[in-house]
């Protein structure tokens, strides 16, 4: 028994870290390829590469599920075809012992891809972002940065363009009135959180009056707000990007500010139910091995994972937008596409003699 343990083990660990190799090394280049269309002065050929390979870890956390279960149908796919499984059956294995050995490796790579994301994707994705920005915008960062992220405070609309751990780089502050009517325009240049506020360097604006502008320059001054790094370390990055904690902490803060934390409750749900989904995935490629993929070909075979996987992507992303379009629960969004892949699984994988 310790022998064929071993042996499934590796005919699915294997398979599935080649698959994510594969993955990251063609997702790496065409990412790289992309980032040379945007080069510029402070923004060369090193920044660019260094940009995608600190982007790599997310990449990985991202197609983990996919190549878990691409990984799957190939390694059982070489036993099938080999007659390997077959004897693994004989030797007194049901399907369904055989799967539960299958599993967990998968299981494994899932709890690390999930340890990945909680530690090591939040910071990964934010220090690539802040260096990314900061080297596209040379000395002109108001207009030349391509990223940045947007923020409402009370009557504010801010604009940030990069976030250095506890500094800010070219924020942008829109304040309006009771009327809703611009009052006031300001651009810092650089900010810096120390003893609880922000002190600001090189800021420009410029006061909307009825009949009149007032515009001011200080070399210093002092922001109030509630915005900590802690909270900009969230809000810099995409839902999918945060730690589960980060991401119920910041929703739970927009829903306290009375703004929508729709987006974020529906990914801290997706990303908390994944694992079962890839899991439900994983039994739906075994009862096919086993069923009707035992003699097809290898091609077929993949073609076959790749369009099981795309298809719960995109309509997990689907019934996400329509529940964030038609205010549903996001718990029952992400809970439904999870469920169903598992229970087909195990009614598929039940079926099998």
């Amino acid at each position: 028994m310790k022998l064929v343990r071993r042996y499934l083990w590796n005919a699915v660990m294997l398979p599935s870290l080649a698959v994510l190799g594969i993955l990251l090394a063609l997702d790496g280049l065409f990412g790289f390829i992309d980032e040379l269309g945007s080069l510029r002065a402070d923004y060369q050929v090193m920044q660019a590469l260094q940009y995608v390979v600190t982007t790599m870890p997310g990449t990985a956390h991202e197609f983990l599920p996919m190549a878990v279960l691409l990984g799957t149908l190939l390694g059982l796919g070489v036993l099938a075809s080999s007659g390997e499984l077959t004897i693994v059956r004989g030797a007194g294995l049901s399907p369904r012992r055989i799967s539960w050995l299958v599993i967990r490796p998968a299981i494994l790579l899932l709890m690390i891809g999930m340890l990945v994301g909680e530690y090591v994707v939040p910071w990964t994705e934010r220090v690539a972002e802040s260096r990314r920005a900061i080297a596209e915008r040379g000395e002109d960062i108001t207009f030349r940065s391509r990223s940045g992220f947007w923020h409402r405070e009370g009557s504010e609309f801010i604009h940030i363009s990069a976030v250095q751990s506890n500094v800010l780089h070219g924020v942008t502050r829109y304040r309006f009135d009771d009327d809703r009517a611009l009052a006031e325009t300001q651009f810092i240049r650089r900010g810096e959180y120390r003893d609880g506020r922000w002190h600001t360097q090189d800021v420009v604006g410029t006061r909307l009056y009825d009949e009149r502008t007032e515009p001011y320059a200080r070399d210093e001054d002092v922001w109030e707000s509630e915005l900590t790094p802690d909270l900009l370390s969230i809000i810099v990055l995409d839902p999918d990007s945060l730690a589960l904690v980060k991401i119920w902490e910041y929703a739970s803060y927009l829903r306290r500010q009375g703004l929508e934390a729709g987006e974020y409750l529906l990914s801290f749900w997706q990303k908390l139910l994944m694992p079962f989904a890839t899991l439900g995935m994983i039994l739906i490629a075994v009862s096919f091995i086993f069923g009707p993929l035992r003699e097809v070909s290898m091609g077929l075979r993949l073609t076959t994972g790749i369009i099981a996987g795309m298809v719960f992507h995109y309509g997990q992303q689907f019934i996400g937008h329509v529940s964030l379009i038609f205010n549903m629960p996001p718990l029952l969004a992400a809970l439904v596409p999870a469920a169903v892949c598992l229970f087909t699984g195990i009614w598929l994988l039940g079926r099998i003699r």
